[in-house]
Order: structure tokens, then sequence, then C-alpha cells
């Protein structure tokens, strides 16, 4: 089993499905992870040698910004927003959509569920 930047790749997955575990790393920027490591982007992740695992791996670290950095990093954006009393930060901080969608419908994800209004007697 293959475990790059502490997340453990499924075993039965062409290698550069499996790297989009990894957050931060989608499918186009696999691809060219494997490319530089000089893997073929078809090898399952089980039939992978260790030497590849680790040409991966130090392709990772050495160009790419992933998981726990690049968490911390948006977690910073957010808050910098937030303490400026940005029109976005002021968004995030009551919960709703940041980026100009509607929310008279809709919204629902960001929002939570319905509140129910409470009935008068």
């Amino acid at each position: 089993m293959a475990r790059i930047e502490g997340v453990d790749l499924p075993r039965n997955k062409p290698i550069w499905i499996a790297l989009t575990y990894i957050f931060g790393i989608g499918q186009v920027t696999a691809r060219k992870i494997v490319a530089a490591a000089q893997v073929d982007e078809m090898t399952r992740v089980f039939q992978l040698t260790d030497h590849e695992v680790a040409r991966i791996r130090e392709t990772i670290q050495n160009n790419h910004r992933v998981e726990g950095e690049l968490r911390k990093e948006v977690a910073m954006n957010i808050k910098r927003l937030i303490d400026l009393g940005a029109y976005r930060g002021i968004r995030h901080r009551k919960g709703l959509p940041v980026r100009g969608q509607r929310t008279h419908t809709n919204a629902r994800t960001r929002k939570g569920p319905r509140r129910v209004a409470a009935k008068r007697k």
C-alpha cells in the first residue's frame, strides 16, 4: 500500500486517479506529477515499485503544496478576510454563500436545514 503525504492511496486504482485522493491534487495535476516522475499513468497502485513511489513522493514534496500545508493556507486566507471585515469575510462568518449565489431559494447546503417558524397561538 502506497502512503504519500499521510494519505493511503487505494490499491486497485490507476496511480493518476489514486493521487486525486490527496487534498490539493486534481486530475490534471495528478497526470503532470506522474509524467514528471516518469511512471506510466495506468499503472495500478499495488504494481508500483518502492523506487517509483519514492519518485512520486519527491515530485509532490518539491513542486506542490498539499494536505496540511494547503489546508492551513486556505484557513488563514479565510481568517484574514474575516478579520478585515471584508464582504466575503462577513459571508463566511454568517455561513452564507460567498461568491454571489442567490439565497432567496437554494443555498441549503451552506445555510443548513430549514428552520421551521414557531406557531403562534
